[in-house]
């Protein structure tokens, strides 16, 4: 007799959501990929004390990959599966046969090994470079990386663009980020669950009045003396960046500065290029 339903039924009498409650039996449940009772209860006391399901399943799909996750990554959001798409585009416009893609804050590698994959299935062979200022979300990116057979990849510790190789300037067909746009004041009225995130990548200081839009406003300030001619840079902002965002693209040289509406109509991605 299948004992699923039965578990079920206790998570839910614990106080989990339905659907919650199943994933979890089918993820630790007797006929679970990691079958074990005392992994099953852990996981609903986590899951009850508000960490993210996401954390306590251990991963995630974001588009066509089933990322491993964990407390020392952000959890990736349809948001940034959207900037995937507009990278994806991007790249298709500029017509490059062997692009070379430079994923800032990469966090678990979600969006440069979405698009690698993806330009893979396309017949693009594309060549990776993940950069984290964490030494533990980088372990994560190179994980998802082996998990996903993306050997077209490499991954540096760096704050940015400071400790990166120099012989890629001016060679980067694609930069892709997801940096930190939450400012300090507006992170005290979110969800208390993105407490269990690392704050450093979802938080960044304040610029000309501008809550959370410094590492915004700096990536776009140095991204075209990385990018090849021609090369595009695809990079999510908060709300109300959209236009700072594109004042700064334009002020630093990069042009075609478009912002890209999110699927709940919030300016959410910039997409812009070198001439």
């Amino acid at each position: 007799m299948d004992a699923s339903p039965a578990l079920e039924d206790q998570l839910v009498g614990a106080g989990l959501a339905r659907r919650e409650a199943r994933w979890l039996v089918e993820e630790f449940g007797p006929a679970g990929a990691r079958a074990d009772r005392g992994a099953l209860d852990d996981a609903a006391r986590r899951r009850l004390a508000g960490e993210p399901l996401q954390y306590v399943l251990g991963h995630w799909p974001f588009r066509d990959l089933d990322l491993d996750l964990d407390a020392r990554v952000l959890i990736p959001r349809p948001e940034t599966e959207e900037l995937v798409g507009h990278a994806l585009a991007a790249l298709a416009r500029a017509v490059v046969g062997a692009p070379l893609i430079l994923d800032l804050g990469c966090g678990s590698g979600a969006i440069g090994l979405a698009l690698v994959t993806e330009l893979a299935a396309r017949g693009v062979t594309a060549t990776l470079v993940g950069v984290d200022c964490s030494p533990d979300a980088l372990e994560v990116a190179r994980r998802n990386a082996v998990k996903h057979q993306v050997g077209a990849a490499s991954f540096v510790r760096s704050q940015w663009f400071s400790d990166l190789d120099a012989s890629l300037r001016g060679r980067v067909d694609l930069i892709v980020a997801n940096p930190p746009y939450v400012g300090a004041e507006e992170f005290t009225a979110l969800d208390p669950v993105l407490g269990f995130e690392p704050r450093g990548a979802l938080v960044a200081d304040d610029e000309s009045g501008v809550p959370g839009f410094a590492d915004v406003a700096h990536l776009l300030r140095a991204a075209a003396s990385w990018l090849a001619p021609g090369g595009h840079v695809v990079l999510e902002h908060g709300a109300t960046h959209g236009a700072a965002a594109i004042e700064v693209a334009r002020a630093a040289g990069l042009v075609e500065a478009t912002d890209h509406l999110d699927l709940a109509g919030w300016p959410r991605v910039l997409v812009a290029r070198r001439a």
